[in-house]
């Protein structure tokens, strides 16, 4: 049967101890297109690599001289879309497989990390590939790109999974990293990575208990986490849900910006090169809007269609009534993980906030209602992950000679 490319408490190995913190704190370097470092002398104990293979975006970070710090993967952001294009050979990743998909949507797939572990190939074009194929041309474009900025490759690779995952699909994201070169890479569930990070920033004493609340561009995933004496173990059963995130709540804006011009997307035209151009820019723009308001009260989105030129307003409280129920949902899911675990939302540190989409503001203050408990935000959410990751394949270097590890 084809299908089209559309969409427990592991137990995983106990994670590295996250270094103590160090002054100052691992900051992401700025998306202003920083020049590669050269490579460490032959000698050296070389970098750590962390990778977060979003549903809707990947990341990476990493570990060097005792800091954690983003890699520019993209050319606009540090991240890139979780995409790919593939046609008679070619293979296109992120930004330019983006690209591709506006004039060739039949050539390029997404979010196939919700299909990972389904034994049922997707089609794209005319190719059946299955999620981990998939997968492995995704870290096989990272580990290339990260090599290609650092002069060598890296000497440990952590790779991050939801918490959810089971130990097929576990197998199945080792076997993936095998074929992409990555032999010997670790893995580390996504709400102890987040962790990770925050107990770099952040002291955290023995047994307290954090709840990670990963609202990401395509998934929902609430997670307890216990600190222990050498890292963060999970408790309790792990959920969250597959089919809501970011990339939903700009579908809402999209409809609210149809029916503020009375238009239907569709009848613009799937045939028509510059409607599909047309429309891949207002989602864009939304997407921007729906950021931008994460900040500002208000924002307008540009809509500019073959024969006609709009400007629709969009207000911060129209985007919190359209996404309110599902939120709330979320919040109500976080609720029941956390009597999953045998605690009470007073017996948690925080909630920690991860995700692109926990920066709206609506998040924080429905949770502080709702469970009355402390909500920390990352400062780095959409990469709080893979800098934990990066923090986890440092713990795993040989230390420099004359050096021992603390």
């Amino acid at each position: 049967m084809r299908r089209s490319a559309a969409l427990f408490a592991p137990a995983a190995p106990r994670p590295p101890a996250p270094p103590p913190p160090r002054p100052p704190a691992p900051q992401p370097r700025q998306a202003t297109g920083p020049r590669p470092r050269p490579p460490g002398p032959p000698g050296g104990p070389g970098y750590g690599l962390g990778v977060d293979l979003g549903t809707t975006r990947t990341a990476a970070a990493l570990w060097r001289d005792g800091l954690a710090s983003s890699v520019p993967l993209g050319g606009r952001a540090h991240s890139v879309p979780s995409v790919l294009y593939l046609r008679d050979g070619t293979v296109l990743v992120g930004d330019a497989a983006a690209r591709r998909g506006i004039t060739e949507p039949e050539h390029v797939v997404r979010e196939f990390k919700r299909r990972f572990g389904d034994d049922v190939p997707l089609l794209v074009g005319e190719q059946e590939v299955g999620a981990d194929e998939l997968t492995a041309h995704l870290l096989r474009w990272v580990l290339a790109t990260v090599t290609e900025q650092e002069g060598r490759p890296p000497a440990h690779v952590t790779l991050t999974h939801p918490a959810t995952w089971g130990e097929h699909r576990r197998r199945l994201l080792l076997a993936a990293a095998e074929s992409a070169g990555l032999g010997g890479a670790g893995l580390l569930p996504e709400p102890v990575g987040a962790a990770a990070y925050y107990a770099s920033t952040q002291r955290l004493a023995t047994d307290d208990l954090l709840a990670v609340y990963d609202l990401g561009g395509g998934t929902f995933d609430a997670t307890v986490v216990r600190k222990t004496a050498d890292g963060f173990a999970i408790q309790g059963e792990p959920s969250g849900d597959e089919n809501l995130g970011g990339a939903d709540f700009d579908e809402l804006l999209m409809e609210h910006v149809a029916e503020t011009l009375g238009i239907s997307w569709p009848s613009l035209g799937a045939d028509d090169p510059a409607a599909l151009a047309a429309l891949a820019q207002v989602r864009d723009h939304v997407t921007a809007a729906k950021e931008a308001l994460s900040t500002d009260t208000e924002a307008a989105v540009p809509v500019i269609l073959p024969g006609h030129s709009h400007q629709v307003r969009l207000t911060r409280a129209e985007f919190e009534d359209a996404i309110r129920e599902p939120v709330l949902r979320t919040i109500a899911r976080l609720g029941d993980t956390v009597t999953s675990a045998g605690v009470t939302p007073g017996d948690l540190t925080a909630v920690l906030l991860t995700g692109g989409s926990s920066r709206i503001p609506l998040v924080s203050q429905l949770i502080a209602r709702e469970l009355g408990t402390p909500v920390a935000v990352d400062a780095h959410p959409k990469y709080a992950t893979c800098l934990g990751a990066a923090i986890a394949a440092g713990a795993r270097l040989a230390p420099p000679a004359g050096r021992t590890a603390g």
